[in-house]
């Protein structure tokens, strides 16, 4: 593992563009670890203020931190002006990325002979590559994983444990898919006849631009017709579901338990939050931010931060959650005013 001086990371910092300065020895650090686990050579970074209090408490050698907020004694400090990116870079000058192992080509793999295969991929034992497959350089195939027939993967990509990419799907360059997670299998096409589901033939395909990452256990659907389509650098969580027919632009977020129905149009740089739900064939504009649990039932405008079943602007639905607490004793206040508001018109009747 790496060794670093804190002036090397700080320098580090500053040529990617994270104004930094050191406060401090210019200790020697060997990795980083959280505020509450990290230890001497360790250092450890504060971006959510809630956990603050931590800091002076930690057993860190240095913390990245913002300006303001103070360093205990004996501790060095990198401040930073974006401490979650200093970390980031921290953590890839200490550890680095996942190391892959390097099977070359396994004699225990599955492969067409019609298959091509770039060089330096490794292809690990029983991992399955189907006809009329293209394979670009230097992808990692883990064990278990299947490539269906005519799909066609770019270079530099990696599938990891029992991936699965259905026939006639595209990957992009520099894509990643983590274990469990589905690629072009067919989408719930059912035609209604005579109260009985007929199965549409599902014959488009899933397209992957590049450097997209899916999470563990994730299912794009392939299209009924035409394609269904993940925008160059988007990332998933675990657990996503894209129906068919749908297309996703460049730059989103999917955090967990995300289902996105057929037909939709996602913009640039969408963000849901765990557990969003996508009714089919809307739209969702750029730079839209939507919040856990939420429920998109139609269109959303770019620019937009949305939350709540169904779906509204944020500052509508804290007002109306604050109110909720509020409904039983206003129902009760209401029963009141209608029942003296009775009594009222009785007596106006009476005493015309």
């Amino acid at each position: 593992m790496p060794k670093l001086k804190l002036s090397k990371l700080c320098s580090g910092f500053n040529e990617n563009g994270f104004a930094a300065r050191l406060e401090g020895p210019d200790l020697i650090v060997n990795a980083v670890n959280t505020l509450e686990d990290a230890g001497d050579g360790e250092i450890t970074f504060l971006s959510n203020p809630k956990y603050e209090s931590a800091v002076a408490t930690t057993k860190a050698s240095a913390v990245i931190l913002k300006d303001g907020v103070p360093i205990p004694e004996g501790v060095s400090g990198i401040r930073c002006v974006d401490p979650y990116a200093g970390v980031t870079l921290a953590i890839i000058a200490l550890h680095g990325y996942r190391q892959h192992p390097r099977w070359g080509i396994s004699e225990g793999a599955h492969i067409a002979p019609t298959a091509q295969i770039g060089p330096d991929a490794s292809i690990a034992p029983s991992a399955t590559v189907s006809a009329q497959v293209t394979i670009g350089d230097r992808c990692v195939l883990y064990p278990g994983s299947f490539v269906g027939e005519g799909a066609k993967i770019g270079h530099d990509c990696v599938l990891f444990p029992n991936v699965v990419i259905y026939d006639h799907s595209v990957l992009g360059n520099r894509v990643t898919i983590h274990a469990g997670s589905v690629v072009g299998q067919d989408g719930l096409g059912y035609a209604p006849v005579d109260k009985k589901w007929v199965k549409i033939p599902q014959v488009g395909r899933t397209v992957i631009e590049d450097d997209v990452e899916i999470g563990a256990n994730c299912a794009i659907d392939r299209a009924t017709l035409g394609r269904t389509t993940i925008g160059a650098g988007s990332k998933f969580g675990n657990l996503i579901v894209v129906g068919h027919g749908t297309t996703v632009g460049p730059d989103c977020l999917f955090v967990g338990l995300v289902g996105v129905a057929g037909s939709a149009k996602v913009g640039r740089h969408v963000t849901l939050a765990g557990q969003v739900g996508v009714a089919g064939h809307l739209s969702i504009g750029d730079d839209v931010t939507c919040g856990g649990q939420s429920g998109i039932v139609g269109d959303i405008e770019a620019g937009s931060t949305v939350r709540g079943m169904p779906a509204m602007p944020v500052e509508n639905w804290r007002r109306s959650v604050k109110a909720l607490p509020k409904l039983p004793e206003l129902l009760r206040r209401v029963k009141s005013l209608e029942q003296e508001v009775e009594e009222l018109r009785r007596k106006v009747d009476t005493n015309p």
